[in-house]
């Protein structure tokens, strides 16, 4: 499939963009003022949807896929980043990153090599599928802004970053230049102050609607790798998803067609899964995570010395 044959989507995604930043705004005001419980957690599901398609609407910005006109795909990365909330520069220094450590023994979260603690291995699983691997990321955010020179600590990177198996994505975070970032970090939680005064929203709502999310995130975030082939690229999956989740994610389901054509936008993704691909459900890698973690298998690839070009957003 040649680049000409697959044009971003610009208008599809400005309008998606609208229309989630919509939604996930109207359910985060029902989880603060409907007082119904059952209202309350129907608004809290539905944020943890349109959510996920924010971010992945964040996600095609990262690779420079959400507009052709940078400017426009820079912008509208910060904004949606706002919504995770995280930093736009980071998350693409951070999902960089893991297309080019993908399943090597820096970034294998399912499984625990001879000298891992199973235990730790486990609770980091555990900490996905309960959400907390979500929350990580909103406190590193205010973390940063707090105090940026943080991340370049040798007692940071080789304490909690390589406790919580974060140390590679650390040390990228630390070599880039901290003014443009902090701003961004700025930028997105100045965002949600307003989102929270604005919609006169409570603490116990926007606790609900965000732990929703994170557990909608984090589970999907690992479900599409969890088991895949030790390969950097080949390491992911297919998923099957129910139809309407599908739409909502933007065919992220189809995380090893993005991981072999990075470049290509996610209405395009369904065209390349090649027929010999697996095609697991969702729920078959799923259930078997809350097992724990597994001893790995053979040995594992080394990182990408670089991004592929195929990366590049310029």
């Amino acid at each position: 499939m040649s680049d000409d044959a697959c044009p971003i989507p610009a208008r599809t995604n400005l309008a998606i963009a609208v229309a989630a930043i919509s939604a996930a705004l109207v359910c985060l005001w029902l989880a603060a003022h409907a007082a119904p419980w059952p209202v309350v957690a129907l608004a809290a599901i539905g944020f943890s949807f349109v959510n996920n398609t924010i971010f992945a609407l964040h996600h095609e910005a990262v690779h420079g896929l959400f507009h052709p006109d940078r400017r426009v795909n820079e912008t509208a990365g910060m904004v949606l980043a706002a919504f995770f909330p995280t930093i736009f520069a980071i998350q693409r220094i951070s999902h960089l990153g893991h297309h080019r450590r993908n399943r090597t023994d820096e970034e294998l979260y399912d499984c625990y090599l001879p000298h891992q603690s199973w235990l730790l291995k486990t609770y980091w699983i555990y900490c996905l599928l309960f959400g907390f691997y979500w929350s990580i990321i909103p406190i590193a955010t205010l973390l940063y802004v707090l105090c940026p020179l943080a991340f370049r600590g040798r007692w940071f990177q080789d304490g909690p970053a390589r406790w919580w198996g974060f140390r590679p994505f650390v040390r990228d975070i630390a070599a880039a230049p901290i003014g443009p970032i902090w701003l961004q970090g700025v930028f997105s939680l100045g965002v949600q102050v307003v989102i929270f005064r604005a919609l006169h929203l409570n603490m116990a709502a926007w606790l609900i609607c965000w732990w929703a999310f994170g557990i909608n995130w984090s589970s999907v975030q690992y479900t599409d790798h969890a088991g895949a082939p030790r390969d950097v690229m080949e390491g992911a999956w297919n998923l099957r998803f129910s139809p309407l989740s599908q739409v909502l994610f933007l065919n992220y389901n189809f995380h090893l067609a993005h991981h072999r054509r990075p470049d290509v936008p996610w209405v395009y993704l369904p065209r390349l899964v090649r027929p010999g691909d697996a095609n697991p459900s969702f729920w078959s890698i799923y259930w078997p995570l809350w097992r724990g973690a597994r001893p790995a298998v053979g040995p594992g690839p080394k990182p990408l010395p670089e991004p592929p070009p195929s990366l590049s957003t310029s």
